[in-house]
Parts: C-alpha cells; sequence; structure tokens
C-alpha cells in the first residue's frame, strides 16, 4: 500500500478497496438490517397497545441500553486485538483474547444484572413521572436485565468475529436472534399458541431468550470454526488481558454515559409531554434504522485500521479510514431522502394518534437531513477504536453530551417552553460537532503510536 496523505487521494477509493469494504461490511450491513427490521416490528407491534405502552417500553429499552452499554464494550477490546493478532500473521492466536473477553463479560454481566433486576422498582419511577408508563416500564425493564451476561458474551462475539474477517458469523447469528424474537413476540405480547397475553413485558422475555439462543448459537460456531486460533484453549497472558480490560473500560464508559445520557434525554422529553416521549421513541427507532448500517462500516474499519497497524502500515490504516467514511457517507444520504421527502409516510406505520404524528415529523426531516454526517463521525469514531485510541473518543464523547447538550437541552425544552423541536435541534448540532472532533482527532495522526 502507498503512504499518500487523504490530500494526494483520488476522490473515490480505488475500485479493489471499494470492494474489500463492500465485502467485508455486507454480512454485518445483513445483520443490522435484520436488527433494523426487528426493532421496527417490535416497535410496531408493542404500538398497538397505545402511546403508554410505546412511552414505556421506549424508556425501559434506553434504561435498559443503560445497563448494557459498559460490558458491551467487550466487543471493541476483543475486536482490537483479534484485529491486531491477523495483521501481525499470528493467526493461531486471535482467539485467545475472546477467551479473556467471554470471562469478563461474565464477571461483569452477573452480578450487574443481580443488583439492577433488584433496584428497578426503586429507581425506574425516577425516569419518568406518569405512573401508567411506569407500570408497563419495570416489569419489561427486568425482563431484559436477565439477558444482561448474555448481551456480553455476544458483543465479545461479534468484536471476534468481525475482528478476523469472518463477519458472515455475525449475520446468521443475528439473523436467528431476531427471527426467534419475531415469532417470540407474535406468542407472547398477544398470547397465541395458548399462552397468557403478556403485552409489553411479553416483547421483554422474548427478547432475553432470543438473546440466550443466539449464545448458545455462538458457541457452537465458535468451537466449529475458532478451536485452531484458541478458542477454549486456554486464557490469554497478562499483557493481552489488561490491554483487552484497557480499550474496554473507556469504550464501556462512553457507552454508558452515551445510554445514560439518552436516558436523560427520554427523561428531558418525558417532562414535555407523553406524546412528545412516544413521538420520540419512534424517531429514535428510525433514526437508528438509518445509521445502523454505518456502525456495520465502522466495524469493518476498526478491523481494517487494526490489521494494517498489525502490519506495521500507519498510512494504510489512515487511507481506510478517509475511504470508509466517503462509501459510508454518499450511502447513508441516499438512504436517508425518504425522510427528508416522505416523512409522513414513515411514521404512519408506527403513530396512530394525528397529533402524535405532526410532533414527530420535522424532527424526522432534519435528522434524515443530518443523517450522512453522523455516519461519517461513526467511521472516525471507529477508526480511533480500532487503533486503540479509545480514551480520547471516552473524553470528548462525555464532554460533549453531558457538558453542553444535554443542559441546553433540558434549558430549551421544559424550562423555556420551546418544546421537543428545539431539543432535537439540539440533539442534530450536537453529533454533528461529534463528527468535526473525530475527523480532527483522525487527521492528527496521535494515534499511530499506540501499542497494543
Amino acid at each position: 500500500m502507498t503512504s499518500e496523505t487523504p490530500s494526494h487521494q483520488p476522490w473515490w477509493p480505488p475500485k479493489e478497496r471499494s470492494q474489500t469494504v463492500i465485502t467485508l461490511a455486507l454480512p454485518i450491513i445483513g445483520g443490522m438490517l435484520s436488527q433494523n427490521v426487528m426493532n421496527l416490528v417490535d416497535t410496531a407491534m408493542v404500538g398497538h397497545l397505545g402511546n403508554n405502552a410505546l412511552a414505556g417500553v421506549g424508556m425501559g429499552s434506553f434504561a435498559n441500553f443503560m445497563a448494557s452499554a459498559f460490558i458491551m464494550g467487550v466487543s471493541v477490546g476483543v475486536q482490537a486485538i483479534a484485529a491486531r493478532r491477523l495483521g501481525e500473521g499470528r493467526e493461531s492466536e486471535t482467539a485467545i483474547g475472546l477467551n479473556g473477553g467471554l470471562l469478563l463479560a461474565l464477571l461483569l454481566g452477573i452480578p450487574s444484572a443481580l443488583v439492577l433486576f433488584l433496584l428497578t422498582p426503586s429507581f425506574f419511577p425516577y425516569l419518568i413521572s406518569d405512573p401508567a408508563v411506569i407500570a408497563i416500564g419495570i416489569p419489561y425493564f427486568q425482563s431484559r436485565l436477565i439477558a444482561l451476561p448474555g448481551v456480553g458474551m455476544n458483543f465479545a462475539f461479534r468484536g471476534y468475529w468481525n475482528g478476523v474477517n469472518r463477519s458472515s458469523i455475525y449475520m446468521r447469528t443475528i439473523i436467528v436472534i431476531h427471527a426467534t424474537n419475531l415469532f417470540l413476540n407474535w406468542v407472547l405480547i398477544y398470547g397465541n399458541l395458548g399462552m397468557p397475553a403478556y403485552g409489553a413485558t411479553g416483547a421483554g422475555v422474548a427478547t432475553t431468550i432470543a438473546t440466550y439462543i443466539g449464545t448458545l448459537y455462538y458457541f457452537w460456531q465458535g468451537f466449529s470454526y475458532a478451536r485452531p486460533s484458541g478458542f477454549f484453549r486456554g486464557l490469554p497472558d497478562k499483557e493481552t488481558f489488561l490491554n483487552t480490560v484497557r480499550l474496554t473500560i473507556p469504550n464501556g464508559l462512553q457507552q454508558f454515559f452515551f445510554a445514560a445520557g439518552m436516558t436523560v434525554f427520554f427523561w428531558i422529553i418525558g417532562k414535555v409531554g407523553t406524546r412528545e416521549l412516544a413521538a420520540s421513541n419512534v424517531l429514535i427507532t428510525l433514526m437508528l434504522v438509518g445509521l445502523l448500517p454505518s456502525i456495520g462500516f465502522g466495524l469493518v474499519t476498526t478491523s481494517l485500521v487494526g490489521q494494517a497497524l498489525g502490519r506495521k502500515d500507519p498510512e494504510d490504516a489512515v487511507r481506510w479510514g478517509w475511504d470508509i467514511a466517503k462509501i459510508a457517507g454518499v450511502l447513508l444520504f441516499l438512504l436517508s431522502l425518504p425522510g427528508v421527502f416522505f416523512p409522513d409516510l414513515m411514521l404512519n406505520v408506527f403513530l396512530k394518534d394525528p397529533l402524535t404524528l405532526e410532533l414527530a415529523r420535522i424532527p424526522l426531516q432534519l435528522l434524515a437531513l443530518t443523517l450522512f454526517i453522523e455516519a461519517v463521525g461513526r467511521i472516525f469514531m471507529h477508526a480511533l477504536l480500532g487503533a486503540g485510541d479509545s480514551g480520547r473518543v471516552m473524553r470528548y464523547s462525555i464532554f460533549l453530551q453531558w457538558g453542553i447538550f444535554l443542559p441546553c437541552a433540558y434549558i430549551t425544552g421544559p424550562l423555556l417552553g420551546f418544546g421537543m423541536l428545539a431539543i432535537w435541534s439540539g440533539q442534530i448540532v450536537y453529533r454533528v460537532a461529534l463528527t468535526v472532533v473525530f475527523a480532527a482527532f483522525w487527521h492528527d495522526g496521535s494515534w499511530k503510536r499506540i501499542q497494543l
């Protein structure tokens, strides 16, 4: 690979590099699209139960995201180590970090799930004041918490398979998980096949069962395909395990504060009104439909950057970051156009109340207009994580969200009364600012000196 800088590259990546990105990204995006569809179906199925159920599941989902966020950080540690070892030509050791990641997921997940399950009735009412929403949200959240150790192990496996360019295994597993979840939703939400109708709680139970089915499937594939690479053949040495922990903790903290911030964001929206909360739940779901493919490209970026650094070729790592940012930015721009021009067509699937739909229309159009910018930011974030620069990503992510956006959202929304549109406009500005910061970090190149 050449060592040319981004300014000397052609505007579009060369054909062979584009093909590499697409080949690796398509299975991940396929899995992400499965997740998108499942999120949409889940929201639509719960939406038939009314605004209270939609708001309760929305708040419970973000509380669960907050609870799971720290343990999800293990994925970055496992992926960065696996990709670096593959680039170094040490293929027989790529799964050793996975073994440590699985152990870390259990050590973090089991006690966290137990403690949070017991404390939920005490703290959940602080997230939302509507008693009807609280009554739905608590059992839904508790049913999701039981899956916490499985979530951690699944993310460790995801990091490994993506790190060694076996993303098709991730895709197969995520499809199994979501197909199972869809079927169990139909059974447990509405009471089919002779089961009681558990409503929103049934959706949480379905997700938990599907999560552990996915964990078992991951283990089966690990024994089938990763044994020669060290799967279940011993724990990593002290240095490798500490590197995994060093990468996991900042990313886990970043994910935790992001998830906690999103929960506070929903709490702020809830202060404006339950109808606004229901609309925002749908907006977040639709945003993820467009955004999750960029996360798929981001995971490819993490692997290719790590592998290039393992080959001692930092300039190739630089090019991968810029090349994939271009590809993802163009794709996400095209995917966002329906949200700009046909917002009601998308919102009508989920929102039956005309007033709630009216609240969501303009924020959806603004989100769609700027989605490609956030996609580019996510590529650079994942590039930095692949290089091991998780500490700097964490610090600036937390500062922009907690130090600037959330205080401004509370002031402009509940205090000054500018409502939901002002809050969502602030959300967009904050995400664009984060993109600028990550692009600047990638350009400065200080991440090239990080050793794993």
